[in-house]
């Protein structure tokens, strides 16, 4: 079982406060770390947040999740440099900035994105300013350069090196006119994993992510909500169907099983929306199972 390290990560800088902050002591309250084994290591907390769309860059809190990214990349390097396996439990999806940036302030790594949504926006089609709605395009280079050029190292991750799994949001996105995704990314959406078959589709992202130029492995980010919103409620940008559990326990376990994963985000999970704990002790077995430990 990997030498297991969680960095607790409640930022909702790319979102707003309805929850998501509540994450880490949601799946930490269910078991995960003791299960894992796993060493805390440290709690990263956000500067205020302001609810007004920056007028430059057309995002909110720009500069606060740029100064969090900085700090969010410091504590999942030490992890790293422990030679610990990092878990960030966020958290809203900006979060996976600071934890490629943490890869990027090291080598050229790919990275797994699996997430209901593509989160391709560019700030003048998103509705509400909100990050967690364009970090695939950020992490890309894509956007106002003081998030897509953090530290001057953007892109944080080359499009060749990404894979996008279990996505189904493109008629929405078109609706409001997200530009597409590159061709040089990887994209698996929902109902082509289904055509292949979980297994199938995560080994093939697993090949395409091991077989990139980067050679240092890749990143897995899980944003929850490419779980089916019928077992998988607790969000706050709620999609008809998704993944089953089954079939996410497949393709993280696939992604976790050899030596190529570097660590993992977990994203977007409101426990304000699971009062009584049973989606987040749910979430925890899946996740327990995707790295191995029996439940």
């Amino acid at each position: 079982m990997r030498d297991v390290a969680i960095v607790e990560a409640p930022s909702v800088l790319g979102l707003r406060p309805t929850g998501v902050e509540d994450l880490a002591p949601a799946l930490l309250g269910a078991g995960l770390a003791e299960a894992l084994a796993a060493q805390p290591a440290g709690r990263v907390e956000p500067p205020p947040y302001d609810p007004r769309r920056d007028a430059a860059t057309g995002v909110l809190n720009p500069d606060g999740i740029a100064a969090y990214s900085a700090q969010l990349a410091d504590a999942v390097g030490a992890v790293l440099d422990g030679g610990r396996f990092p878990l960030v439990l966020g958290g809203d999806c900006s979060v996976l900035l600071g934890a490629l940036l943490a890869l990027r302030r090291r080598d050229r790594h790919g990275l797994l994105f699996l997430d209901g949504h593509t989160d391709f926006y560019q700030p003048e089609a998103e509705p509400a300013g909100e990050a967690a709605s364009m970090e695939l395009a950020l992490a890309t280079g894509r956007g106002p350069r003081p998030l897509a050029d953090l530290e001057g190292r953007g892109p944080l991750v080359r499009d060749e090196d990404v894979v996008a799994l279990g996505f189904r949001d493109a008629e929405e996105s078109a609706a409001y006119g997200m530009q597409p995704l590159p061709d040089g990314l990887h994209a698996l959406d929902l109902h082509t994993v289904r055509a292949l078959g979980a297994g199938e589709a995560a080994r093939r992202a697993v090949g395409l992510l091991t077989g990139s130029g980067g050679g240092a492995g890749y990143w897995v980010h899980l944003d929850v909500d490419v779980l089916d919103d019928a077992v998988m409620p607790a969000v706050d940008h709620r999609l008809p169907d998704g993944l089953s559990w089954q079939e996410l326990e497949t393709v993280l376990g696939t992604a976790l099983a050899g030596d190529g994963a570097a660590g993992l985000t977990v994203t977007i999970f409101n426990p304000r929306l699971d009062p009584g704990g049973t989606i987040a002790r749910r979430l925890t077995g899946c996740l327990l199972r995707a790295f191995g430990v029996p439940r």
